[in-house]
C-alpha cells in the first residue's frame, strides 16, 4: 500500500511517537514521501520531540503537523484525551511536494502573508494541490484564501485550524523537524491524479431555488421578487412536522458559488449561517457576503443529515471516479463528533464504511478548509474529506 496510518493514545509522548512510527512503518514498507502528524493538548509541551523524533525516524521529504482537541486514527475519533495520530504516504511516480511556513509580517507597505511555495508560479491549477494546517488566532485565512481563489483559480487548499488552545503563543504546528507557534505550515503537491476532495458540510436543502434580487453586503432585502421574511413564511407551510422542527432548530442559508450549471445538487451550496431576521423590513442577515443574482436555497441540519451528507458524497465520488482511494485524511468540526451524533467515530467511521479499510488520519478543527464549487472557504459544522487516489 503506498499509504499507512496509525494511532496511539499512550499518554507518554515518546511511547506513542514510538509506537506510531513502528506500526506505520510496517504497513508502508517503502521511502517516507509525505509525514502528517495529529497530536492532542496532552503533548503539546513535547510537540519538539515529536517533530525531532519523526524527522529522524522517518526520513520524510516533507513532514508537517499540528495540535487538536481530539484526534482521527483510522476508524477511531479519540475526544479529550491523550492520542497521536502519523499518516505516511509514498509515491513511486514523480509528484513535486514543497513544505512551506505562511507569517503575517508588518512592513512598511502594510501587512503582507511571507513564505509562498515558489512551486505556486509555474504550478498547474488542475493537477496541484495545498494541504495546510494554520493557527486560528494569528493566521488571516479568509485574505489568504481570497488571494489563492483569485490568483490560482482552480487550485484546491484543504486542511484545517489548530484546536484545543485559547489564545495567542499556544498553537504548535509542526514543519519539518520544528515547530511554530503562528501562522500556517503545508505542502504544496504537484501531479496528476494525486488527490480528491470532499466537503460536507452536514446540510440538506429544502423548499426551492430562488434568486437574490436585492440586497447588499451580508443583508437580503428581497428573494424572487419577496422580502426573506414572506418567502421564509410560505416555505414553512410547505415544510412536513419534521423539516418544521429542524428549521425552528436552525436554519441555515446555501449560496451557489458556480452559477454556470443546469441544476444544482448536494454540494453546489456554501452553506452559511443566518445572523438574523428583520420582521419589520423583512430583510434578512448572513454570515457571508452576498450578490445580487446569486442563486440560494434555504438548508437544515441535524445529526442524521450531517450523516446522509458525508455517505451521499462520498458514495457521489467513488461512483465517479475509476480509480479507488487508497488513503484519506479528515478535517472534522470540533462541533461534530459526540457534540453532534450519538455514536462516537462517526466521521472515521462513515469513511471507512464506504471508502472501505483505507488507513485514515485527521483532528477536529477550529475551522475547516475545502473547496466548494471551485473555490476554497473555510466552513464549520464540516467534515473536510480528502482522498489520496491508489
Amino acid at each position: 500500500m503506498p499509504f499507512a496510518a496509525a494511532l496511539s493514545t499512550a499518554p507518554e509522548t515518546t511511547r506513542a511517537v514510538d509506537e506510531v512510527c513502528s506500526r506505520a512503518l510496517e504497513q508502508l514498507k517503502a521511502p517516507v514521501s509525505l509525514a502528517i502528524v495529529f497530536f492532542s493538548t496532552h503533548h503539546a509541551s513535547s510537540a519538539e520531540t515529536i517533530a525531532s523524533t519523526l524527522h529522524e525516524k522517518l526520513s520524510p521529504r516533507c513532514l508537517l503537523g499540528c495540535i487538536g482537541e481530539s484526534i482521527v486514527g483510522n476508524e477511531q475519533e479519540v475526544e479529550h484525551r491523550p492520542a497521536l495520530s502519523l499518516w505516511l504516504g509514498s509515491w513511486s511516480r514523480p509528484i513535486e511536494l514543497e513544505p512551506f511556513h505562511l507569517k503575517l509580517e508588518h512592513t512598511p507597505d502594510g501587512p503582507t502573508l511571507l513564505g509562498w511555495p515558489d512551486g505556486l508560479m509555474s504550478a498547474d491549477p488542475a493537477q496541484s494541490a495545498m494541504l495546510m494546517v494554520g493557527d486560528p488566532f494569528t493566521f488571516p485565512v479568509d485574505p489568504f484564501l481570497r488571494q489563492v481563489n483569485e490568483d490560482y483559480r482552480g487550485l484546491r487548499v484543504m486542511g484545517g485550524m489548530a484546536s484545543g488552545i485559547r489564545g495567542p503563543g499556544q498553537c504548535r504546528l509542526i514543519q519539518g523537524d520544528r515547530v511554530q507557534s503562528e501562522g500556517a505550515v503545508g505542502v504544496l503537491l504537484q501531479g496528476a491524479g494525486i488527490l480528491r476532495s470532499i466537503v460536507s458540510q452536514g446540510c440538506r436543502p429544502i423548499g426551492k431555488h430562488m434568486v437574490i434580487t436585492a440586497g447588499q453586503e451580508n443583508i437580503i432585502t428581497e428573494l424572487g421578487g419577496k422580502t426573506p421574511f414572506s418567502q421564509l413564511q410560505q416555505l414553512w407551510q410547505e415544510l412536513s412536522p419534521r423539516e418544521q422542527q429542524l428549521f425552528q432548530q436552525g436554519l441555515h442559508i446555501g449560496l451557489v458559488i458556480n452559477e454556470y450549471q443546469e441544476q444544482f445538487r448536494r454540494g453546489d451550496f456554501l452553506v452559511r449561517n443566518l445572523l438574523g431576521l428583520d420582521k419589520e423590513s423583512g430583510a434578512l442577515g448572513i454570515a457571508d457576503r452576498i450578490r445580487v443574482g446569486q442563486t440560494i436555497q434555504f438548508h437544515v441540519r441535524d445529526a442524521e443529515t450531517a450523516d446522509e451528507d458525508l455517505r451521499a458524497l462520498l458514495q457521489q465520488d467513488l461512483g465517479a471516479h475509476p480509480r479507488k482511494p487508497a488513503g484519506a485524511l479528515l478535517f472534522t468540526c470540533n462541533g461534530r463528533g459526540t457534540r453532534l451524533f450519538q455514536e462516537q467515530n462517526h466521521d472515521a467511521g462513515a469513511i471507512r464504511s464506504e471508502a472501505g479499510s483505507v488507513p485514515v488520519a485527521g483532528f477536529f478543527a477550529q475551522g475547516e478548509l475545502g473547496p466548494i464549487g471551485g473555490q476554497n472557504f473555510i466552513h464549520g459544522f464540516t467534515a473536510s474529506v480528502v482522498l489520496f487516489e491508489e
